[in-house]
Parts: C-alpha cells; sequence; structure tokens
C-alpha cells in the first residue's frame, strides 16, 4: 500500500491524466446510460393472442385454448400459463422463469405454435412480448381540419404514420384508437327469403364459397413447373352483388293452347334478396380533442428498451412526419418520457443538494479551505467514476440507483476525512508536508479498505436476491457497491496528490536555545 501512495505524490501528473481520464470516460457514460422511472420488474412472460369468427368463449377454449395451453406449458422453463377466452377471441400469457433468453423461448414458442397458425378456421394469431394491458408510453392525436371522416384518417395513420414509427428502435407497437372502419353490410327480409326458400346460412354459404383462392394443382411444360390457383376474390362491392344464391324453376310459357317449359334456369343474384352497403364498423371508442372527433395512436415500447429513449426518438420522428403531412395535426396528448424526466431530475437535484450540505458541513469543522477543497474534490470524481461502472454493467438512471448514489453520497467521504485526518495530525507531530502524507495515508489505508469493504458486504447479498425483490434492489445494491470502491479509490489515489498540491507546508523547524547561567560569587 505504500509503493501505491509514494507513486501518488511522487507522480502527480500521472494521477491527474488517470482522474481525467475517469472523468471522460464517465461523462460519455451518464450520456449513454438509460433513462428510467424503475428498474426493469416485467416478469419473463410472453403473449399470445388469438381471433376465430364469431364463436363464443365455451367453443374458443374448447377448439383452439386447451391445444395452445398445452404446446406452451411444455416450453423450456414455462412455469405458468394462463388464458381468457372472449367471444372470437383469446389471449394468453406464458410466463417464464426469471433468468431466461426471452428471445430464445419466443423462437420456441412461435415454432410450438405453428402447426395452429395454418388452421383455416384462425384468422390471427400473433405472439408478443408485449403486454397488450400495459400503459403506452405515448398517446398522440391525429387530426385534419378539412376532414370529417375518420375513416380517411385511419387510412393516413395506418398506412404511413403508424410504419413510421414501428420502424422506430425501442418501438414495439402502435394501436389505433377511435377510428372507423368501412364493412359490408348485407340487409335481407325474411318474407323475400321465405319466398325464395333461402335462408340467411345459404346466403352466408354462397358468399364464403365465391369468395376463395382454390389450389388448381400444378403444370410441368417444358421442364419449368407451375402452381395453378383459382382465384375468386371479392375486390368491389359489385363483386358481392352479383353473387348468385339460386336459380328460378325454369319457365312455362302458352302458345296456341299449349304449355311449353324452358330448359333454362334464370340465376338470382344476391342483389335481388338482400340490400348491400358499405357503412361504417360501430367504433369500440371514441377520441375527442378540444371537443373535435379525431383519431389516437397508443404507442408501446419494447419491453426491456429505455423508456426515455424510446420517446425522445418517438418525438424527433414525429417531427419528420409532421414536415411530411403539413395539413395534419398530429399532437402529443400523453408523453410517459416527460413524467420520468421530472422524476429523475428532481431525484438529480436532491442528490446535489445533499452533496452541497455535505461540504458545508465539512467545511464548519475543519474551518480550513483547503482542507475542505481537497475532500469535496473526491465526492464528483467519485460519483462520475460510479457512472463508468453502471455503465458497463448495464444499469439505468433510475430512483434506485439514484437513491443508491444518494445513500452513498454522504458515506463517499468518509474515507478521504479519516485519510485527511491523520495527514493533519503527523504535520502536528513536526513531519514535512510530503513525508505527513505518506506515512498518514499508510497508517489509515488497512482500515479504510476494511471499513469499506463490511460496508459493500452489507449491501452486496442484495443482488443473489430472485424474483420482483431482487430485480428492484440489485440497482440500488450495485451503485452503493460501486460508490464505495470510486471512494476507496480516490483516498488512496487522489487525496495524497492534492494534499501534496494543494496544501502549504507549515512545519515549524526546532530550534535549540543554548543558555548561559552566570554564576556571581561576592
Amino acid at each position: 500500500m505504500r509503493a501505491i501512495v509514494e507513486f501518488s505524490v511522487k507522480y502527480p501528473i500521472t494521477i491527474l491524466m488517470i482522474v481525467l481520464a475517469v472523468i471522460l470516460l464517465g461523462t460519455i457514460s451518464f450520456q449513454k446510460l438509460g433513462m428510467d422511472l424503475f428498474p426493469e420488474l416485467e416478469n419473463p412472460r410472453l403473449y399470445v393472442e388469438l381471433r376465430a369468427g364469431e364463436r363464443p368463449p365455451e367453443e374458443i377454449e374448447r377448439q383452439f385454448v386447451q391445444s395452445l395451453e398445452s404446446q406452451a406449458i411444455r416450453q423450456k422453463n414455462a412455469v405458468q400459463v394462463s388464458s381468457i377466452s372472449r367471444v372470437g377471441a383469446a389471449q394468453m400469457t406464458v410466463e417464464y422463469g426469471w433468468g431466461t433468453d426471452m428471445d430464445e423461448a419466443y423462437l420456441n414458442l412461435q415454432r410450438a405454435l405453428a402447426g395452429l397458425q395454418q388452421n383455416a378456421e384462425v384468422e390471427e394469431l400473433n405472439i408478443t412480448q408485449h403486454d397488450p394491458n400495459a400503459e403506452p408510453v405515448a398517446l398522440l392525436g391525429l387530426s385534419h381540419p378539412d376532414i370529417t371522416d375518420i375513416n380517411e384518417l385511419r387510412k393516413i395513420a395506418e398506412s404511413y404514420i403508424r410504419n413510421e414509427l414501428v420502424r422506430l428502435e425501442g418501438i414495439a407497437d402502435v394501436r389505433l384508437m377511435g377510428q372507423d372502419v368501412k364493412e359490408i353490410v348485407i340487409k335481407t327480409d325474411q318474407y323475400v327469403l321465405d319466398a325464395f326458400g333461402l335462408s340467411a346460412s345459404s346466403l352466408a354459404s354462397r358468399i364464403r364459397q365465391y369468395n376463395q383462392n382454390v389450389a388448381g394443382g400444378t403444370l410441368t411444360e417444358m421442364g419449368t413447373r407451375y402452381t395453378i390457383r383459382g382465384i375468386s376474390e371479392f375486390s368491389s362491392i359489385h363483386d358481392i352483388e352479383n353473387v348468385i344464391v339460386s336459380y328460378t324453376q325454369p319457365a312455362t310459357t302458352v302458345s296456341n293452347g299449349t304449355a311449353t317449359q324452358s330448359d333454362q334456369r334464370v340465376p338470382m343474384y344476391l342483389k335481388d334478396v338482400a340490400e348491400i352497403t358499405y357503412e361504417n364498423k360501430k367504433p369500440y371508442n371514441i377520441v375527442h380533442i378540444d371537443q373535435n372527433r379525431c383519431m389516437a395512436l397508443a404507442v408501446y415500447k419494447e419491453r426491456e428498451f429505455n423508456t426515455v429513449r424510446a420517446v425522445n426518438e418517438l418525438l424527433e420522428a414525429l417531427e419528420s412526419i409532421r414536415m411530411r403531412l403539413p395539413e395534419y395535426n398530429l399532437s402529443v396528448i400523453q408523453n410517459k418520457g416527460a413524467f420520468i424526466s421530472s422524476a429523475i431530475e428532481e431525484v438529480q437535484q436532491t442528490l446535489l443538494f445533499g452533496i452541497f450540505l455535505a461540504v458545508i458541513i465539512l467545511y464548519v469543522f475543519l474551518r480550513r479551505i483547503g482542507t475542505t477543497a481537497v475532500i469535496s474534490i473526491s465526492i464528483p470524481v467519485s460519483i462520475i467514476a460510479t457512472f463508468n461502472l453502471m455503465y458497463f454493467n448495464g444499469l439505468t438512471l433510475n430512483i434506485m440507483t439514484l437513491g443508491g448514489l444518494a445513500l452513498g453520497a454522504g458515506m463517499l467521504v468518509d474515507n478521504s476525512i479519516v485519510v485527511m485526518e491523520n495527514i493533519f495530525r503527523n504535520r502536528e507531530e513536526g513531519l514535512s508536508l510530503r513525508a505527513a502524507i505518506v506515512k498518514g495515508t499508510c497508517q489509515v489505508s488497512g482500515a479504510i479498505t476494511a471499513s469499506t469493504i463490511t460496508t459493500i458486504v452489507v449491501f452486496l447479498p442484495i443482488v443473489y436476491l430472485r424474483g420482483s425483490e431482487g430485480t428492484l434492489f440489485k440497482d440500488q445494491a450495485w451503485t452503493v457497491a460501486f460508490s464505495l470502491l470510486s471512494s476507496l479509490g480516490v483516498a488512496l489515489l487522489v487525496i495524497p496528490m492534492l494534499s501534496n498540491r494543494l496544501l502549504k507546508d507549515t512545519r515549524t523547524e526546532s530550534r535549540r536555545v543554548t543558555s548561559i547561567r552566570f554564576t556571581w560569587y561576592s
């Protein structure tokens, strides 16, 4: 330990360069640190959403959900599977054990459910890591002063704005709210259907038969293989109106008293027995801004991505979209990133205020500007060095990590105070400044090292906790440990160097006084 202290005193320029390098890297690390309200607390989960027509919940569960659950629970590290069945839809949550590689789990689950995706009765099957019940990080409003048809706004939002936002890093999904969707409405009259011997189910069956693509096999010609498909999907409302639903009976004509029956039957089209219209669906929700009907876009982030960074990239993308769509009003209704930033800034201000009070108290008790300045410099250097360790350990700036810094801010000066006090004591005993620095630091180096390790041992076992408690307090434990290690390094390297440069050598030379006594004899 003595060699380290002597090196610090002998080569101050080297120590200064090391400190400046730590400050530079710490500044860069601080700018790259993510910012969030809390550490990542979400359990490792995957979500499966299924849609299959208008079937009742009992049929959805019996026909699809039971098969999904049996496949999901057999996945590696899967601990629990839960599902909710609704009319025509189901939502399943697959929970995994802590520490599971969710990218691998996602691919395995997608592979396991690939067979069900080929089922013709399944309209949609989505597997995501995004919680569909989570709150959006931002809520956007879209309107146009001259467009009152919400369906037109939906086309712009769905075909352009949503695609631009989903491509951003950290954005998991963008969902539309308050939109109107066009649909084909077929209105029938039961009396007309009865007159022609038809029913609503027979009409629906006929429409499904016409609206499909049929595989026609393959054809090989001159070594080239062609795939044949019969394409008969509807492309307009006119195609639906001309669906043949039945044929009338052959017509009978009477000529010269002789009845003759035609062999040709007349087709009956859907438009003859039903009214086909193109109308808006009934919306599930309606959005108003300043009492004007508009659309909303709910933006969701990826599970492990930083909230503030995702929102900042979103706001930058919105500026570009506004330039391309100058006539549309695209406003930010809710911004979760702004709330997180304000909360983090408040904790940062509290931390800075605590550091300022610590410096004031040091001066009140030490009553020396030079000594107070040397000790005070150790606080920012230790904190900036902590940012390096936080960045390389993958931590973020949140209430827990900043709370750890605030908790360790008072302990950051403990080692420095002990070193300075022992240096001052050795100077009062008559040693030179340099000798007092080396001897004083070496005398307490073992004590402050033991004290620092003892405090770290108290906090560090928290990182071994599992579950939500470990996830919540792990970042705070790492931050306290990193800050204390930084303060120990500063006390052993930086404090001796600064003391040698900033303090004055006030040692007084001891002088011998020779007294001569005269004895008078009378």
